[in-house]
């Protein structure tokens, strides 16, 4: 039993005080939660396990699918798909037993669509079932980005209405993943070829309304203040600065609901009734947006990747074009480009998805208050619950910490045997992870036995092959040149670390 202190009691009740109030029943539905934000009121969730310890039950998911799992009641729904049988499906799952109880083929595949003229198509950097579902008390909304949407009748699995004509290009597919309020479904469509954001009808699937998002920015002039020079035809990947992932957010300013839609170089605000635009932001060479928005003091909070990582506080009581008049503050130090942030009263918690950095900021002005350096790559979003925040990473670690403004001395870590990209949930005492194989419930008392474990079965690895560098000769000096100058520009914060290893690998020739 942990020793109690002085310093814990003080460090709970302060936590206490940043839990937002909540009614006791609380549905993990959506993309990071019932507020999008990836806090949970529960109180007993486990700690410390491994592929025994604390394991209620674990179970293979066909398929592949990087959604992260929502829960309602005593079920979890989820995506996958079959690149093989071309059928992308959504899968219920029991909270009790761990059995898929209902396994529903949405689509057939459609082919993909591609521009031959973006010579660095990458879908393999993606799944094919990424988005994450919304699950009400009657409905299940799945999204599986250009392939389609759907509304399935959440206790018989009989699909509703499904729309699959909003069709974009996305070299690494889609990501956005759809929310609802109690009208509307919304759901960006950010790709290379077009850019829009759709309101659609829940009961009948029809638009409401569509804006294109009409972000133009000088692509040239953003590629030359960061000393790189612009390549003909946009170097193999034309409108690369276009494309996002991000999933929006409903927020409430002054008795008015705003939309919040991180798009390529700019995040804008819709009324969710009639797409109106409200306001924009641009953030030029800021694009491939994957982190949820979040609203608190005063400011929405913005993670860009793409050439840089910004981190952006937006004063949303704006109107037209507020780039100059409405961003109280960014920074572009240690900024994470994927996992989302957890943010509880006058404290961000953000970590890094490349090596693990964690860090504590204050969100009013974007300094540091501590960092601490937990290791792996974070592609799935932390969770708060119950004083201390939850990582996960794609080496199959799970790190715990405590929330507070004092650094933790220590972290609680347990190693799996999965990698995990989609975020986690919660249901009620059971920590729910999702890795690129199977399904966990964790949950405090339960263990599983060492048959269960030794039967576990886990798909061949795919490994892709890649040309060796020559490691001399002229081609060696100038990759080295590279090298050094790319380093130069992340360590600067003129480039994010993701695009300089694409740019190193480019000029290698490993484009694949």
């Amino acid at each position: 039993m942990p020793r109690i202190t002085k310093h814990t009691f003080a460090t709970f009740f302060i936590l206490l005080a940043f839990q937002p109030a909540r009614g006791d029943l609380e549905h993990w539905n959506q993309f990071r939660g019932p507020n999008g934000d990836g806090v949970s009121t529960a109180k007993a969730l486990p700690i410390e396990f491994d592929e025994a310890k604390n394991v209620r039950w674990k179970a293979a998911i066909p398929g592949e699918g990087w959604s992260s799992p929502v829960v309602w009641g005593n079920e979890v729904w989820l995506t996958a798909g079959s690149q093989t049988k071309k059928e992308l499906r959504a899968m219920c799952v029991d909270i009790a037993s761990g059995k898929i109880v209902k396994d529903i083929k949405v689509f057939d595949m459609i082919e993909r669509k591609v521009d031959p003229a973006y010579v660095h198509d990458s879908p393999h950097l993606n799944s094919v079932a990424t988005p994450t579902s919304v699950v009400e008390e009657d409905y299940v909304f799945v999204s599986f980005g250009s392939q389609g949407l759907a509304c399935l009748n959440r206790k018989t699995g009989d699909k509703v209405w499904e729309r699959r004509d909003l069709r974009i290009f996305q070299p690494v597919r889609q990501g956005s993943s759809p929310i609802v309020d109690n009208k509307n479904l919304y759901v960006a469509f950010d790709g290379t070829d077009q850019q829009f954001f759709v309101a659609l009808d829940k009961k009948t699937g029809d638009t409401r309304w569509k804006m294109d998002r009409n972000v133009s920015t000088d692509w040239g002039a953003t590629l030359r203040a960061r000393g790189l020079q612009p390549r003909k035809g946009g170097g193999g990947k034309p409108g690369d600065n276009k494309k996002s992932f991000a999933t929006a957010h409903i927020i409430n300013v002054n008795g008015q609901r705003q939309l919040i839609a991180p798009a390529g170089e700019a995040t804008i605000s819709y009324n969710p009734d009639t797409g109106e635009e409200f306001w924009r932001a641009l953030h030029p060479g800021g694009f491939n947006v994957a982190a949820r928005p979040l609203y608190a003091h005063g400011m929405v909070y913005v993670f860009t990747s793409g050439l840089t990582n910004y981190l952006i506080g937006i004063r949303p009581n704006g109107s037209g074009n507020v780039t100059d008049t409405h961003i109280a503050w960014s920074t572009t130090r240690g900024t994470p480009s994927i996992p989302s942030p957890i943010l509880l009263g006058d404290l961000m918690f953000t970590v890094t998805d490349s090596g693990g950095i964690v860090r504590c900021l204050d969100p009013r002005t974007g300094d540091e208050i501590w960092r601490k350096r937990i290791n792996g790559n974070h592609w799935a979003s932390p969770i708060y619950a119950n004083g201390k925040l939850y990582f996960s990473s794609k080496e199959g670690d799970v790190a715990v910490l405590k929330a507070g403004r004092e650094m933790p001395e220590s972290v609680v870590k347990s190693r799996m045997n999965a990698s995990f990209i989609a975020s986690p949930a919660v249901a009620g005492a059971s920590l729910i992870l999702r890795s690129t194989t199977h399904l966990y419930c964790l949950q405090e008392g339960f263990e599983r036995t060492g048959q269960q474990v030794a039967a576990d079965v886990y798909p061949k690895a795919t490994v892709a092959k890649k040309e060796a560098v020559k490691s001399n000769g002229p081609d060696a000096e100038r990759l080295a040149a590279l090298g050094s100058k790319l380093k130069a520009m992340v360590k600067s914060g003129k480039l994010s670390r993701e695009i300089a290893t694409e740019l190193y690998q480019s000029a290698a020739g490993n484009t694949k």
